[in-house]
């Protein structure tokens, strides 16, 4: 917190508790204010009327408490921007230390994991469910809880892998991130080119609704245009992170409007690196956790 906003809290704190004790100093010189009367504040409501007497003395002393109570917490405890009170306590001190614990606890147990193959890993309850939690806490947000992907974000339970479902390859994603790039083709192959290769894409996985027409002409387009990153036989490459064609899983849908509007305007994929958010130790948990999440399927 820079000096600004240090002066200003700081104002504004003590401001209010000098307030609310000269408030208190002021209405104690009224003689009203210790005096019982019978005059009424000069309202009714429901013939019911309001005497003009003192508070009670009980309420009085409570509030004369709050305010003893305020100064001596300001001086026992961090209240004024980087003041940190008689016992040098701030909030930011004890995350700094609760850190500094979880640390000295985890980190261990963190390196002896690391130093473990994946492949031996998916066998450890203890070491999936601590790179599940991990999961949850950063991946779940696109992936989903249950890891089953979403519009636009690849369900990492099934066997299908944009850049390669081997352990060194998700663990290269997930440290590195990706950037995937499926560029715009109407200014190319113009607006029923689009319509055709979104036939024959579809084809491929032998979907329904197909115009055999469309579908041969589309076929003419993709070999002239497709196959420098999904393959002359439409089976994609993971070194591009150019998807499979042929099995029928689609990230950002298979229908033929769906597959139009990807060769229309493109689509552009972002996966961020979490290097500097998790560490080495720690990626190879969640690597390991997505690993065994289509394990069965590897076999």
């Amino acid at each position: 917190m820079n000096s600004f906003w240090t002066g200003w809290i700081s104002f504004i704190v003590l401001g209010s508790i000098f307030g609310c004790a000269w408030l208190l100093w002021a209405t104690r010189k009224s003689q009203r204010f210790h005096t019982e009367t019978e005059e009424t504040m000069g309202h009714t409501f429901d013939g019911i009327e309001e005497y003009d007497n003192p508070m009670p003395k009980w309420w009085l002393w409570l509030f004369l408490l709050t305010i003893v109570f305020g100064l001596v917490y300001l001086a026992l405890y961090p209240g004024l921007g980087s003041y940190k009170g008689y016992f040098g306590w701030t909030s930011t001190g004890q995350w700094e230390d609760e850190v500094a614990a979880a640390k000295a606890k985890y980190d261990p147990i963190y390196a002896e994991l690391a130093a473990t193959p994946i492949e031996e890993l998916v066998q450890n309850d203890d070491a999936l469910i601590m790179g599940k939690r991990l999961f949850l806490n950063n991946c779940a947000v696109c992936h989903g809880s249950a890891a089953h992907g979403a519009f636009g974000f690849p369900n990492l339970t099934d066997n299908d892998w944009l850049y390669g479902g081997s352990p060194d390859k998700i663990k290269e994603t997930i440290t590195n991130g990706r950037n995937a790039a499926m560029p715009a083709w109407e200014s190319i192959v113009g607006v029923e080119g689009v319509k055709d290769l979104a036939h024959y894409v579809r084809s491929l996985s032998g979907q329904q609704n197909i115009d055999a027409n469309k579908a041969e002409a589309g076929a003419a387009l993709f070999q002239a245009n497709c196959v420098a990153c999904h393959g002359a036989d439409g089976k994609g490459n993971h070194a591009l992170g150019a998807p499979n064609l042929t099995d029928g899983i689609w990230l950002y849908g298979g229908t033929q409007q769906a597959v139009e509007m990807t060769l229309k305007a493109g689509r552009n994929g972002v996966m961020p690196s979490f290097k500097q958010t998790l560490g080495d130790e720690r990626i190879h948990l969640v690597a390991a956790y997505v690993y065994s999440l289509s394990k069965e399927e590897k076999q």
